[in-house]
Parts: C-alpha cells; sequence; structure tokens
C-alpha cells in the first residue's frame, strides 16, 4: 500500500466525504472555518459539530447518509475546501477507513483499477 501513498494524488471524487465517521476538529480550525463561513463561533459550534461519543473532540456534523455536512453532492466539492479541517487533508496517508481504497478513485488510478 505505501506505493499508493508515495504517488497518491487526490482525484477529488469526494468518496472520502461521503462515509460514516468523525471529522474530529482542533480549536484553531473551528475558528477558521467560522470565520471562513462568516458565522460567530457559538453559531457554527451549534449548527455544524458534534461532541465524539468520546467526549474528547468536535467533529463536523453529517447527513444521515454520511455524508459530511459541507460536501456538496451535487457539484462533488467541498465547500470549506479553502480551510478543511487537516484530517480530512491527511487522508489518506495519515488516516483512512478499512476499504478506502476500493472507494477512493486515487487508489483505483494507483492500483490501475481505472
Amino acid at each position: 500500500m505505501k506505493d499508493v501513498f508515495a504517488n497518491f494524488k487526490c482525484r477529488r471524487c469526494g468518496n472520502c466525504c461521503k462515509w460514516h465517521g468523525y471529522v474530529r476538529l482542533k480549536e484553531h480550525e473551528i475558528d477558521k472555518i467560522a470565520e471562513f463561513l462568516k458565522l460567530d463561533l457559538e453559531e457554527f459550534l451549534n449548527e455544524y459539530t458534534v461532541l465524539t461519543p468520546d467526549r474528547r473532540a468536535l467533529s463536523l456534523t453529517e447527513h444521515d447518509n454520511g455524508e459530511c455536512c459541507f460536501y456538496d453532492a451535487e457539484k462533488s466539492l467541498c465547500m470549506i475546501q479553502a480551510v478543511k479541517p487537516q484530517q480530512c487533508i491527511d487522508f489518506p496517508q495519515l488516516w483512512n477507513f478499512d476499504g478506502w481504497e476500493n472507494e477512493c478513485e486515487g487508489a483505483k488510478v494507483q492500483n490501475g483499477k481505472n
């Protein structure tokens, strides 16, 4: 799998944005995203974050189908791309999920599946 990571190029398919799971936010990211959205901090926190079950972090909310609240499926893009969380930036090299290489178009290209 290291070969996939070495030459990995995101194809912006959005499949990582559609997977159920937490996008844990760091404090400075919360401030940046709220500012980017032109929301006061309390409004952003109330509308777009949830406390993770381990009570150690806030996470971006997701839709019932697992999509991130900031993923625009119609346009296949991240609405906060300019300030997206580090966890998103680090996909798939520093974090991923079981089966990610079957979902991610960038991995499929690397593996010769596309």
